[in-house]
Order: C-alpha cells, then sequence, then structure tokens
C-alpha cells in the first residue's frame, strides 16, 4: 500500500449512461464515508490488492450544454440519445446503515450501484475507523474487504489525518468544517456479464477544511473511478477499483464562495441516491 497525492485521485467517465439522482436524504452527507485524492505531497493514495481506495470528494455539477448544431456532418459517429438518458428505473430496493444496497442484476443496476459506491468512498465517514469498516465490509467482497481494512487502517493513520487538519478520529476542530463529497455526473459500462460487471463513473469531487483558519481551501477535481463488480449474496460488491484525472471541463467565471458560505452549505443539503 502505498500513500499518494491527495489531490491525484483519479475519476470516471460518463459514457453509455447519464447518472440521474433520485431520492434526496434529508440531513444527510452523502453516505458517510470518504475517499479523497491528494491535495500535496502529503497527501497519499491507497492501493491494496488491486483495490485503489483513493482519499477524495465532492459536491459540484457543473451543467453544460450539449452542441445544438444543425450539421448532418459526421451524424454515424454522435452517440445515440438513448444511451445518455436517464432510465427511470429505483436504484435500489433498501439500505445498510445508511449505504444503498439491491442492486439489480443488470446494467442498469451495475451503474447505480458505481455511482452510489463512489459517492460512499468519497464521504467524511471513510476517515473514521468504525465507520469505514463498516463501509468497506458493506460494499467489497468478503475476500478484497478483508485484505483492505488493515491496510486502510494504516493509511488513515493519526499522522495522515492530522495532516488533514482533523483530530485522530477522523472529525474537524470546532469552528471547522471537513468537506469531503463525490457527486457522479455520468456512469459507463465497460464490460458486463453474467456474474460480473466493470463501470466506470465520471464524477466532481470537492474536498477541504472550511473554517477561519483553514489553510487548506475547499476546491473541486473531477476523475474517473472504474469498479470491477462481482455479484454475491444477490447484490452487487467492488472486487477492485481504480481512479484516474478527468475528464475537466474548463472552469466558469462563478465566484468562490467563502468559508461561511461552504460550512452552511455543507451542513443544508444532503445527499442523493444515485440511478442510471
Amino acid at each position: 500500500m502505498s500513500l499518494g497525492d491527495e489531490r491525484e485521485s483519479s475519476g470516471g467517465y460518463g459514457g453509455t449512461g447519464q447518472t440521474r439522482t433520485r431520492l434526496p436524504e434529508s440531513g444527510a452527507d452523502g453516505y458517510g464515508s470518504g475517499r479523497r485524492g491528494g491535495r500535496s505531497s502529503s497527501r497519499s493514495l491507497v492501493t491494496v490488492v488491486g483495490v485503489v481506495v483513493l482519499l477524495i470528494a465532492a459536491i459540484a455539477f457543473a451543467n453544460r450544454g450539449g452542441d445544438d448544431s444543425d450539421t448532418t456532418a459526421g451524424d454515424e459517429n454522435q452517440p445515440n440519445s438513448t444511451a445518455t438518458a436517464a432510465s427511470g428505473s429505483k436504484p435500489v430496493q433498501g439500505k445498510a446503515g445508511g449505504i444503498p444496497t439491491g442492486f439489480a442484476r443488470d446494467e442498469q443496476g451495475a451503474q447505480s450501484a458505481a455511482s452510489n459506491f463512489a459517492v460512499t468512498l468519497g464521504s467524511t465517514g471513510m476517515f473514521n475507523k468504525a465507520s469505514r469498516h463498516r463501509i468497506v465490509d458493506t460494499i467489497y467482497t468478503p475476500t478484497a474487504a478483508a485484505k483492505l481494512q488493515a491496510a486502510m487502517d494504516q493509511a488513515y493513520s493519526a499522522d495522515f489525518l492530522s495532516k488533514l487538519g482533523l483530530d485522530a478520529d477522523g472529525f474537524a476542530p470546532e469552528g471547522s468544517t471537513f468537506v469531503s463529497r463525490t457527486v457522479p455526473v455520468g456512469t459507463k459500462v465497460e464490460q458486463f456479464g453474467e456474474g460480473s460487471a466493470k463501470v466506470s463513473v465520471w464524477y466532481m469531487g470537492l474536498i477541504g477544511m472550511s473554517g477561519q483558519s483553514s489553510t487548506d481551501p475547499v476546491s473541486s477535481t473531477w476523475k474517473t473511478w472504474t469498479f470491477d463488480l462481482q455479484w454475491i449474496n444477490d447484490d452487487w460488491k467492488i472486487t477492485a477499483d481504480t481512479q484516474r484525472d478527468g475528464p475537466a471541463p474548463v472552469p466558469g467565471d462563478d465566484r468562490a464562495a467563502n468559508s461561511d458560505e461552504i460550512s452552511k452549505a455543507i451542513e443544508e443539503y444532503g445527499g442523493f441516491t444515485y440511478a442510471r
């Protein structure tokens, strides 16, 4: 296992499908867990038996308009509109400890699972040992989880957390708000079989410390997160995952919010369950 650049997490391309948000969770900050990419050379990335766990997070959407050109040249290379349209299918039947479970055993179910796994692994819960263990045991296969837990505990050491401005239990100091969220933008099925699938999730991440004394302000990143999934115990579970940077859109002209505005938004706006 190695610790890498915290803001250097990878992300996912939304190719075949566009993720649609459903079922707002009032009072929730995503799904209580946090994976995040690195910010500086002191920040880290965890790699364990093919499972790359990056400490990243996210919270913002970038809405970009499509090309409305009337030209017909190259139409054969244009994506089918149905490939990126939201399906309308219910994403999950239930939850386990606040984590969505019970995804359908089809391509849409695999995409919904991957999106929600990205949200869960990109939330602040990953920085607390108890909640991190619960998350890993819930969304990874038993074999992958067993190999990952000890390595994750070592990666999220008290020294590492202190470099993020967090205490040994992964909590921010009084008066500050630690932000770590992922917001899926789209999904793409790379492979799909009878009992396995590979799905990439393109997402935007938000990470940093919001507070008057913070020296690590909240900023956004764009990543692609690819999950190898296995159908086990009537649900999709992760066997391995990797991340890469981008694709990142051109930054807009929005005014950057101050720390008070960010802290208030994090406290007031809950997360979602994501569907294909």
